[in-house]
């Protein structure tokens, strides 16, 4: 965990040449660019490169020429999840189709007059979700590292307005989020993180994830479990050029024994639903860098 820096690749510039690109030609256009760009990045970004080949290689065991296809692929991926974000929030989000799996008892969760953490990953597109849970989105709060946050914050703010959602950006070095998202519980909000990435060494959970041992951050678990309220798994997936599917699985109720943390047994529960989203859809997980220690 330690190689991400809470960066990703792609600063502002990429996203307003893509906003424009967009505006102008369309999301085909932008796809179409963005399949020139993937021979350069997997160049010049030989760290990102080299932790997708070994993703291919060494998680899902495919032959080196499969490995070097998908390492292609897994790029031009990521740049139409790219672009379908700039798009949905451009206003453009008519264009997409929609299906929902297990809205009704998210929707029961959302209404039960608490706060709500929500856990997602690094898979397929998540932020876009924000844009479309109509009365709801004005309570949602994306938790957000900071160097992360700020590198897009300018190019997506004018391209959207006034956003759907709130965010909240986390300092490593900071505490301050802990209090904003204790307030936002407290209200009834519903809390957003992101559950398989971290910058901070000092907070993580192990788990076995994929057939080899990984490392979590272990605050979105550990604030879940601890503000004792209700906990939904939440997944955004490509499924084909115009349609996402919304994917929502309640998490059981933790408590601590003597064997186990809460935190660690709600932990258990995303891995194992995590581990089956990624097999329906390995090219749509994008972690570029050595996620589990022994691949470094």
């Amino acid at each position: 965990m330690s190689e991400w820096t809470g960066k990703s690749r792609g600063g502002s510039f990429g996203h307003r040449f893509f906003i424009a690109l967009i505006s102008h030609g369309g999301r085909r256009a932008a796809y179409l660019f963005s399949s020139f760009v993937v021979p350069y990045f997997v160049i010049f970004a030989p760290k990102s490169t080299k932790a997708s080949w070994r993703y291919w290689r060494r998680i899902h065991g495919l032959g080196r020429l499969a490995s070097i296809r998908m390492v292609f692929r897994h790029y031009y991926r990521f740049g139409q999840i790219i672009i379908d974000k700039i798009a949905a929030v451009s206003g453009m989000d008519s264009h997409f189709e929609y299906d929902f799996c297990n809205y009704d008892a998210f929707l029961s969760i959302l209404n039960g007059g608490t706060g709500v953490v929500m856990i997602g990953a690094h898979l397929g597109n998540w932020e876009i979700g924000g844009q479309f849970f109509g009365n709801y989105a004005p309570k949602l709060n994306l938790v957000m590292y900071d160097a992360e946050y700020q590198k897009i914050k300018s190019a997506l703010e004018k391209a959207m307005g006034d956003r759907a959602y709130h965010v909240i950006p986390v300092n490593e070095d900071e505490f301050s989020h802990v209090f904003k998202i204790k307030e936002a519980l407290d209200n009834c909000e519903y809390v957003c993180f992101q559950g398989d990435r971290s910058i901070n060494e000092k907070h993580l959970l192990e788990a076995d994830f994929m057939g080899k041992k990984a490392l979590f951050p272990a605050g979105p678990f550990q604030i879940a479990s601890r503000f004792k309220v209700p906990v939904v798994f939440y997944f955004s997936e490509k499924e084909g050029r115009d349609k996402y599917s919304f994917r929502f699985f309640i998490a059981e109720p933790v408590k601590r024994t003597r064997e186990v943390k809460p935190e660690d047994a709600l932990l258990a529960q995303y891995v194992k639903v995590l581990e089956e989203r990624i097999k329906c859809h390995p090219d749509q997980w994008f972690n570029f860098y050595p996620f589990w220690p022994e691949l470094a």
